[in-house]
């Protein structure tokens, strides 16, 4: 058995800060454990026409990890070079371990260490275990009537199959999130059909990307140039959380934005309906999209409604709910991921043998959303309660690692072994965030979204301002915590 003072789980952008940080404080005793045969995460994983990121470049990055990106939303293929840019430049290549899928994971209270099953790489021991698999890695498709009966092709958009030529085809995507509304312009024009299946509409706002100019990149490889731009950019989408939480006259100026778009570029009526939500904008991920609407409208795509859903499938296609039958070649489900009730996917045993899914009953819960009692030296990257509606997921990253890492700190300072988030910590912390999510649109907003786990509770967002989970990161409190 392998032993590490460290595993990490995903070698993506939450497994790349934790190791770096880990690096900063003089830890190299760490490995990366990623389940796939290539490093890198989120965009080296997502490779479908049109994937793109919908934060601003310059903030979608690792503040010690500078980049001269070429335009302002940056594009699934430049921020997989950038994942690889960091890999080699924080010289992390040798602390990956490819093909190393975590089938399951005990606490052994004797030797105060984990013991990690993987499926192919043997068993690792480690003190710490940093869980950075992320929240959108566990793809769900629907369990519908024919699903194994469809002879045509089919895939998740999280696993685009390259060798398939979609040209010229019958084509159905089901969704109509983020993942297909970056799918949809980029294949409408080369396919012969597109059907697409919409549970609800969403909200669109115009995408205010643009390319730098040669002088603006060489700008960005200047580091003070680069912060300046980070916090301009930083402070100027915190602002949205007002809308979000604080005030409903500016959510309606932004609702009444996404309405023109609407109306400019969807000049019929029938289909504007169906575009148009009817719940309040923010309940759901917003779209940033200038293309999106005018490929809908295009004479060979079809969207069908909630009474226009799936009924079942056959060998041959689809049929509706309305009796239509679609003869298909290709199925994209755009149904997204297991990201609240299914976060880590494997069982783990914590202290007294306890499932940590059992924990969670009824819904998925831990302290600063990283810690959960019972569970000691564990630590959930992107955890409950830490995504973020409105910036940058990464700036959550870098504040949950700086507490990980004062954790580990505590221990060693005082010659200890282990350490967890008392109950009434993890308590306390829990209703706090659920008394202030009660005043979001994320709750209240009048929408079902994958925000919320199956018990109605919002558990994949912070519902307040980022800058607030920085404060409340920035160190240990030793009250709150047991060391052993």
């Amino acid at each position: 058995m392998h032993s590490y003072q460290v595993l990490i789980i995903g070698s993506g952008f939450g497994g790349q800060c934790a190791a770096v940080n880990l690096l900063k404080a003089g830890i190299d005793d760490f490995l990366l454990l990623e389940r796939r045969d290539f490093p890198g995460g989120t965009w080296c994983q997502n490779t479908y026409p049109g994937a793109a990121v919908d934060v601003p470049s310059p903030l979608y990055s690792l503040s010690f990890a500078p980049y001269r990106w070429s335009q302002m939303y940056a594009t699934q293929d430049e921020l997989q070079r950038y994942t690889q840019h960091l890999l080699h430049q924080q010289g992390l290549q040798d602390k990956v371990l490819l093909g190393a899928e975590v089938e399951a994971m005990d606490w052994d209270s004797a030797q105060q260490r984990w013991i990690v099953q993987t499926q192919a790489r043997g068993r690792f021991q480690a003190q710490f275990v940093i869980n950075a698999s992320g929240p959108l890695s566990q793809p769900l498709i629907p369990p519908l009537q024919g699903l194994a009966d469809f002879t045509g092709h089919q895939f998740h958009s999280n696993q685009w199959d390259h060798h398939y030529d979609y040209r010229g085809k019958r084509v159905a995507i089901v969704g109509s999130g983020a993942s297909a509304a970056q799918i949809i312009p980029a294949i409408a024009a080369d396919v012969a059909q597109l059907h697409v299946f919409q549970r609800s509409a969403h909200w669109v706002l115009p995408r205010p990307d643009r390319h730098f100019s040669a002088l603006e990149r060489r700008l960005l490889g200047f580091k003070p140039a680069y912060t300046l731009l980070r916090w301009l950019i930083y402070w100027q989408l915190e602002s949205r959380i007002i809308a979000f939480k604080y005030s409903r006259p500016a959510m309606t100026l932004v609702q009444r934005q996404a309405l023109g778009l609407l109306k400019r570029q969807v000049p019929d009526p029938q289909l504007r309906r169906q575009l148009t939500p009817d719940y309040s904008i923010g309940c759901k991920r917003v779209i940033l999209s200038n293309t999106l609407y005018p490929a809908l409208g295009r004479a060979n795509v079809s969207l069908h409604g909630r009474e226009q859903g799936i009924q079942s499938l056959d060998a041959s296609g689809i049929t509706t709910r309305d009796g239509q039958h679609l003869e298909l070649d290709l199925i994209i489900w755009c149904t997204g991921f297991d990201t609240t009730d299914g976060m880590i996917a494997y069982p783990v045993r914590g202290k007294d043998r306890q499932l940590l899914r059992d924990a969670w009953a009824p819904y998925p819960r831990a302290y600063l959303g990283t810690c959960v009692p019972g569970f000691p030296n564990l630590f959930i990257l992107c955890g409950p309660n830490t995504g973020i509606g409105h910036t940058s997921l990464l700036f959550i990253i870098e504040s949950q690692t700086r507490y990980i890492l004062s954790c580990i700190r505590a221990l060693k300072t005082q010659g200890l072994q282990a350490i967890e988030a008392r109950p009434e910590a993890e308590a306390r912390y829990t209703a706090m965030i659920h008394r202030e999510m009660q005043r979001t649109v994320w709750q209240s907003g009048g929408c079902q979204s994958w925000y919320r786990s199956s018990s109605g509770h919002v558990t994949a967002l912070f519902p307040g301002f980022s800058f607030s989970y920085h404060w409340l990161t920035r160190g240990l409190k030793p009250v709150d915590h047991q060391l052993s």
